[in-house]
């Protein structure tokens, strides 16, 4: 396999991961007018199961998802399936392009917990980048107007979600195999939405059908496409080229539904990419310098 380092390769690779994620954000809130949240995660974790197998099957079958860490594999995925929960209702209530800045203070949330739960260092730069983030979200839901919207600290909470699941996902990257996590996270997602999902199950029309289907497609493979980008440049190269998500979101949002961000927004998303700049400068390690 070619690995040879191109900015450009990993720049296509990342507009493949932006479209997908933003064809996400579209199809879950078509998909949600004719169906209920639990049976449009019922849909997407089935068919992304099934879009799973072949890669299960290459790496050595379904031995390949053996574990000694089911309780943390459960507990991780019990706490993702609650924060795609909110995501995706969260989508109904606020702009598409408000859940997805709000969105980004994941990584905020992360680096406290693996601070807290996982021995990785507190710096300043990692301080400074949590401070930035939390500005920003009390900018964006602006709690001294008395006007928050529900949608926002759903929304804020699906990134709290996101968050702690990441940082769990770094401890099981330890020990467990990459379709080993993904299994067990469609698995369990399956298992959440099921009678729920069927309880109050009515039957999608062919387009509904079809936005269900495509949220399952681009929530499968747009990781293949960020994984990629990371075989051709660094994280600091990759990372910084899905904050375009931000404004790409909101320009659909205003395209596809009149949704217009206040200036609040804009600052505050501002603020959270900032935050998110300033730890991923934290998070690149200094460079070794030759010994004299």
């Amino acid at each position: 396999m070619d690995r040879t380092p191109s900015k450009t390769m990993a720049a296509l690779w990342m507009a493949g991961w932006l479209a997908l994620m933003l064809m996400i954000a579209v199809a879950g809130r078509e998909a949600l007018r004719e169906m209920n949240v639990f049976q449009l995660i019922l849909i997407r974790s089935s068919v992304g199961l099934l879009l799973l197998y072949p890669l299960i099957h290459r790496a050595g079958g379904f031995s390949a998802v053996r574990t000694q860490r089911l309780p943390l594999h459960l507990g991780r995925n019990v706490i993702h399936f609650g924060a795609q929960l909110g995501w995706f209702f969260a989508l109904t209530l606020i702009p598409i392009g408000q859940v997805v800045a709000i969105e980004f203070t994941m990584p905020i949330w992360t680096a406290i917990l693996a601070a807290m739960f996982l021995g990785e260092r507190m710096t300043i730069w990692k301080s400074c980048a949590i401070a930035l983030g939390l500005v920003g979200v009390v900018v964006i839901v602006r709690p001294a107007t008395s006007e928050i919207n529900p949608g926002q600290l759903i929304a804020l909470a699906a990134a709290v979600g996101f968050g702690i699941s990441i940082a769990m996902v770094k401890s099981l990257t330890r020990t467990e195999q990459t379709v080993s996590i993904v299994f067990y996270m469609a698995a369990v997602q399956i298992a959440g939405s099921l009678l729920p999902g069927l309880y109050a199950w009515s039957w999608p029309s062919p387009a509904a059908w079809g936005w269900a289907l495509a949220v399952a497609f681009c929530g499968t493979y747009s990781h293949y496409c960020m994984t990629r980008a990371m075989l051709y440049a660094d994280a600091t190269v990759v990372i910084p080229m899905d904050f375009l998500r931000v404004p790409l979101t909101a320009l659909a949002g205003w395209l596809l539904y009149s949704e217009r961000l206040d200036a609040f927004t804009v600052f505050g998303a501002a603020l959270i990419l900032t935050g998110n700049l300033v730890n991923l400068r934290a998070s690149t390690p200094a460079p070794v310098r030759p010994a004299a």
